[in-house]
């Protein structure tokens, strides 16, 4: 049975209004959404990435996806605002996060709360990245399944009111299986794997990378640190992963994390791939995305 999002802050019931102030968009009677049902409420997937650039990019590349002919440049929603992209094709919105769980963390309760004044059933969010891989060829594509923190430890702390906070994180079974099984296609010519993650709040020393501004151990340090991360079933580092696992299952929202891999940090720290590379690599990205798409298109049948 499909349900809408039921956020877990009874605060919002004695707002009359909410301004999602990143987002620029004025939810200007919370008892009466209409306006906002009519814009955003056949939204079923929310498709989350770093640059509005490759946001942008993948509303292009969806198109083609749903069959849609319109040939205009994709409208950014949320462009007035000068901190996040926010596009819509169809039943997918698309929205940037910048880089770490701080930037994305803001964006993620505004567009969680615009999923619950436009009244959207069973929504589902999916948030697309590249990592660095532990142990795993680069143009892997990493599936989440339990996020580890840089301690090591499976689970999102926070600092709420002065005390430290911690909460489970880790993505929902049925949709990790849903996605290797439309994800997985050998005639892509890259693997998709389910595997752990870690997710950091730095990309330099938090990530055991000897090559920042500031790095106080050596070589062989990082590398017995990521051996460490190896055996806990750990195959890419990010920085975003704990946070989106702990506050959807927060709000009750479905969400995944999928990445891929652009450096095997157990080969080294740099990023050297060239430009056409890399553009394959976004294009396993996409792929992967347009056939997690395909998965959950029974949804629009509902």
């Amino acid at each position: 049975m499909s349900k809408g999002v039921e956020l877990k802050n009874p605060n919002l019931k004695h707002m009359s209004s909410d301004y999602l102030y990143h987002l620029t968009i004025n939810v200007s009677n919370t008892v009466d959404t209409s306006d906002i049902q009519q814009q955003f409420g056949d939204v079923k997937v929310v498709c989350m990435g770093g640059t509005s650039s490759r946001m942008r990019d993948l509303a292009l590349y969806l198109r083609n996806v749903l069959g849609n002919s319109d040939t205009s440049k994709p409208i950014d929603l949320a462009e007035a605002g000068h901190r996040y992209a926010l596009f819509k094709e169809g039943p997918v919105l698309l929205a940037s996060h910048g880089v770490g769980s701080s930037t994305a963390s803001v964006v993620l309760h505004e567009l969680l709360k615009l999923l619950k004044y436009a009244k959207c059933q069973d929504p589902v969010i999916i948030r697309i990245g590249t990592c660095g891989g532990v142990g795993v060829a680069p143009g892997t594509v990493v599936v989440t399944k339990n996020a580890f923190n840089g301690y090591l430890r499976n689970e999102h702390e926070i600092p709420i009111l002065g005390k430290r906070v911690v909460r489970p994180a880790y993505f929902p079974e049925q949709v990790i299986q849903d996605i290797l099984k439309h994800g997985n296609r050998t005639e892509d010519g890259f693997d998709t794997i389910i595997a752990n993650t870690m997710s950091t709040d730095c990309f330099y020393e938090g990530q055991g990378r000897i090559d920042g501004a500031v790095c106080e151990y050596d070589d062989a340090a990082k590398l017995e640190f990521l051996k460490e991360c190896h055996k806990l079933g750990i195959r890419n580092i990010e920085m975003e992963a704990t946070m989106l696992s702990s506050l959807t299952l927060q709000a009750g929202v479905k969400a995944a994390d999928i990445c891929v891999t652009i450096v095997n940090r157990l080969n080294g720290d740099q990023v050297e791939i060239t430009p056409d590379t890399k553009k394959s690599l976004r294009t396993a990205t996409f792929s992967n995305c347009r056939q997690i798409y395909s998965g959950i298109a029974w949804k629009m049948k509902e």
